[in-house]
């Protein structure tokens, strides 16, 4: 469905368009030109931006969701990876939010995560108040963490990503599931 805060462009274009059509207006009737007809494009395109800005969208609430996620687990935050999780979140591996909450604190002991990137997300499929998409990242170990000493310094993950939209309208991820671990097929188990 067309939305036209997640398309500022269409406005754009209108206001474009508008512009063709103040030009012909004021060389067919040159006694009717006024400075301030030329502002109505500027002020179309000015609209277009300003919904962009001031109206964030589902995609972009995601978007900021994931992100907020991903720094939290390389800040090995526990309590700020809870603040993006609903109260009803479960997975193959954990029953609660809470089971979930434990493993990160025995699995996020510092020093851990040097630097934790988004390397690519599918887009969204939003069906009304759930939303499902495929999350890349890859994740850098501490150089003086026991993983990199003893392993590998970094580590590939692609994990799917359920995500619940909230009354306030805020959306929460209620599932995430383990996927792929360098590029090989694992699930929440080989996480310890």
């Amino acid at each position: 469905m067309f939305d036209i805060f997640e398309q500022p462009y269409t406005l754009i274009g209108a206001a474009v368009l508008v512009l063709f059509g103040m030009f012909t207006f004021r060389s067919v009737f040159p006694e009717k030109r006024r400075r301030w007809q030329l502002l109505v494009p500027v002020f179309l395109a000015g609209v277009a931006f300003g919904l962009d800005v001031l109206v964030p969208t589902d995609l972009e609430k995601i978007n900021g969701v994931i992100d907020r996620g991903i720094r939290a687990v390389k800040d090995e935050d526990c309590g700020a990876i809870g603040r993006v999780l609903c109260d009803n979140y479960n997975d193959s591996y954990h029953d609660t939010k809470g089971q979930l909450l434990v493993h990160c604190r025995k699995v996020l002991t510092p020093p851990l995560v040097e630097k934790h990137e988004k390397t690519g997300l599918s887009p969204p499929k939003i069906d009304g108040p759930r939303a499902t998409t495929t999350l890349f990242t890859i994740l850098t170990f501490d150089k003086s963490s026991y993983i990199s000493q003893n392993y590998k310094s970094f580590l590939f993950t692609k994990s799917r990503l359920t995500l619940q939209k909230q009354p306030d309208g805020k959306w929460l991820i209620s599932r995430i599931e383990v996927l792929e671990l360098d590029r090989q097929p694992a699930n929440w188990g080989h996480i310890r």
